[in-house]
């Protein structure tokens, strides 16, 4: 099977339209939505011509953004809901232990990469709630209903062994942490309703923010992030894993 529906944010450059792409392979998908903060401006979801991706503009960070994007998914997806939201939009700001104490940078990127997740994910529960109800099946499948947080390596604390480091992380590496407890929580919480909730790293990838000595492309990431996707079962709910399904350690 495959999800009647998905929706990405932050997906006009980067992981997130790499995950667009890849997604628009697969023709058993009704509706692939991507949100950017600008549809007008996002010029490479714009280039694209299939009628099933629809572009919705979204600001994680406002509130009344959140609420009006919902009410256009509302519409795109009907009674069927959402059956896939993935939480892809994320900042990096340089912090670190010795730098001079900026709470205004801690917060913005703690409000993008981590409270965004928990206030767009609990404003869409409606369309999650009808897509695991309308399913038909008395399983657990992403198929069915499913959050996933694209997370990053830096946000693991047992791995943690180079601080800061000479990029400064401290910020990315909180907010990721935090993102990953986020999910991790809200695993619990939706399980009773069959929702499944899971975190993926998606290794050092050359974007506008890893970088151009990346390990992987785009393209790669994204390819073997969506097939691990389709893989997922009960047991990797609520699970932190690499692109390939390994485990990755909290």
């Amino acid at each position: 099977m495959a999800p009647y529906s998905v929706m990405i944010t932050g997906a006009n450059r980067g992981i997130g339209l790499g995950l667009v792409k890849e997604y628009l392979k697969n023709k058993e998908i009704h509706h692939i939505i991507a949100t950017a903060r600008d549809p007008n401006t996002a010029q490479h979801l714009n280039e694209i011509s299939d009628n099933r991706l629809k572009v919705v503009k979204l600001d994680v960070t406002c509130d009344d953004s959140i609420k009006n994007a919902y009410a256009e998914v509302e519409k795109i997806v009907g009674e069927k809901g959402l059956t896939v939201l993935i939480h892809n939009a994320g900042i990096f700001v340089p912090y670190s232990t010795k730098m001079e104490p900026n709470r205004a940078t801690l917060i913005k990127v703690f409000d993008t990469n981590a409270a965004s997740a928990v206030v767009i994910t609990q404003v869409f529960l409606p369309l999650l709630r009808k897509s695991a109800t309308a399913y038909g099946k008395d399983e657990f499948s992403p198929d069915r209903a499913a959050v996933i947080g694209i997370s990053s390596g830096v946000g693991s604390i047992g791995t943690n062994t180079s601080g800061s480091g000479s990029h400064g992380s401290l910020a990315y590496r909180m907010s990721k942490s935090a993102m990953n407890s986020v999910l991790k929580t809200m695993a619990i919480d939706l399980e009773p309703e069959h929702i499944f909730v899971v975190s993926f790293t998606p290794g050092w990838v050359r974007t506008d923010m890893g970088g151009q000595n990346g390990e992987i492309s785009v393209e790669e990431s994204a390819e073997a992030m969506v097939a691990s996707f389709g893989q997922l079962k009960k047991e990797h709910h609520g699970g932190f894993f690499k692109r390939n399904l390994e485990t990755f350690p909290y």
